[in-house]
């Protein structure tokens, strides 16, 4: 057996940063950027007001107060998406809305709050007119040109992951596109004679292909595009028929087959077809697990093979193919987030193992717990679906108390 350290980065190393491909930037979310941006535009790409108010010269307001308001002509009025057509003269104010062009003449902008207008409007004076009621200084409400971002600037670096917020700069900048890292197309296949489709009667004997869905469902949510090839029966003719419809993926990720029972025909297959680095990691639940490449003429593709149970299909999946998907599309942080957490149960660990036990993390008082989910056994798919992180209980330790302190991969916090 390999530790877990030592079969992750041989996983890693087979895989590389995919190749870019140019989107629409809704279709880019979540991606990275696979080239620098840089603006061709100011924005703002003027001077613009903050506020709906009134612009003025600033030096027009010194000595303006609620006891002594300096009444300027309104000379017209700005809206926002039009220009304004007249200067501000000295002395004088304009009308302006939130986000219209500042005037020329015009250095600051008196929000509507700061002036007697309504009182003006509710006794009925001449709104050809305007109270100021302090003063102000220059560049007060003013979104100057280029404050948000100047023509020439870099404004996202290559490697950076597309979040809503960066999509609404590309927006901003007027981009229909980006050229982000293409996304990993992860071929799923499911193994065993045991297995029956999801929308299958179940007769005696059989079992749902349930490993399937979690393993694609855990695919989108990393940003992989799963692949879905179905179940491979127990033999060579079926194994090699569907390992064949996975050659055009980027990687294959199997279900079952890798322990040593007579009938786990997957590593045997699959060592004919190419090679296997490794297939037992020193872990707990997921000790049988097949790592190595199948070759055709055209390419070598990575191959993980999971254990069947479907707790350790998912144990698995977190610690090995969710870093080799988040690498193909370029991001640097693979490692889930992990926090430190006060067990409320004992856990026995006796196997030498790193042992890995589902938990619900729950905060008080400032401090985080986790209890265990309920039966650990890794064919009990439920215990992971209470589960919000999995506590980590080294190979060397022989358990843990209630009120010791342990480390948690918490499954449900920022996924980079």
């Amino acid at each position: 057996m390999i530790s877990v350290e030592e079969a992750l980065e041989k996983i890693l190393s087979y895989f590389e940063v995919l190749e870019p491909e140019e989107k629409p930037i809704l279709d880019s979310l979540g991606q990275v950027m696979a080239e620098d941006v840089y603006s061709s535009i100011d924005i703002p790409p003027r001077d613009n007001s903050a506020m709906d108010g009134f612009a003025v010269r600033a030096e027009d307001t010194y000595g303006a107060g609620k006891s002594s308001p300096k009444v300027f002509p309104v000379i017209a009025e700005v809206a926002a998406g039009s220009m304004p057509d007249k200067e501000l003269e000295p002395g004088t104010a304009i009308r302006i809305m939130t986000g219209a062009p500042l005037p020329e003449g015009a250095d600051a902008v008196v929000q509507f709050e700061d002036t007697d207008e309504v009182t003006r409007k509710a006794s009925g004076d001449d709104s050809s007119q305007i109270g100021i009621l302090r003063q102000v200084g220059k560049g007060l409400n003013v979104r100057c040109k280029g404050e948000d971002i100047a023509k020439g600037a870099l404004i996202l670096r290559r490697g950076t992951v597309l979040r809503p917020s960066e999509i609404g700069v590309l927006a901003s900048l007027g981009c229909l596109t980006a050229l982000v890292i293409r996304r990993p197309v992860v071929s799923v296949l499911a193994t065993g004679d045991e297995l029956i489709d999801i929308d299958q009667p179940l007769p005696p004997g059989k079992i749902h292909n349930s490993n399937t869905y979690t393993i694609a469902a855990e695919i989108l949510r990393y940003g992989g595009i799963p692949k879905i090839l179905g179940i491979g029966r127990d033999s060579v003719q079926s194994l090699n028929k569907k390992i064949s419809e996975a050659l055009d993926s980027d990687m294959l990720i199997t279900s079952g087959g890798v322990s040593l029972g007579d009938y786990d025909i997957v590593k045997d297959v699959l060592a004919k077809r190419g090679e296997i680095a490794f297939w037992t990691v020193c872990m707990k639940p997921g000790k049988p697990l097949a790592f190595g490449v199948i070759r055709s003429r055209e390419k070598k593709v990575p191959h993980l093979g999971l254990p069947g149970n479907p707790v350790s299909s998912m144990v698995t999946f977190e610690q090995f193919a969710r870093p080799a998907i988040l690498k193909m599309m370029g991001k640097k942080n693979w490692a889930k987030p992990s926090i430190q957490a006060i067990m409320e149960d004992g856990v026995i660990n006796t196997d030498g193992r790193r042992l890995f036990a589902r938990v619900i993390v729950s905060k008080r008082d400032g401090r985080y717990y986790a209890c265990l989910t309920g039966p650990q056994g890794s064919g009990i798919l439920t215990s992971m679906a209470r589960a919000n992180g999995l506590a980590v209980i080294p190979e060397d330790s022989n358990g843990v108390k209630a009120g010791d302190m342990v480390e948690v991969q918490m499954l449900d916090w920022s996924e980079e």
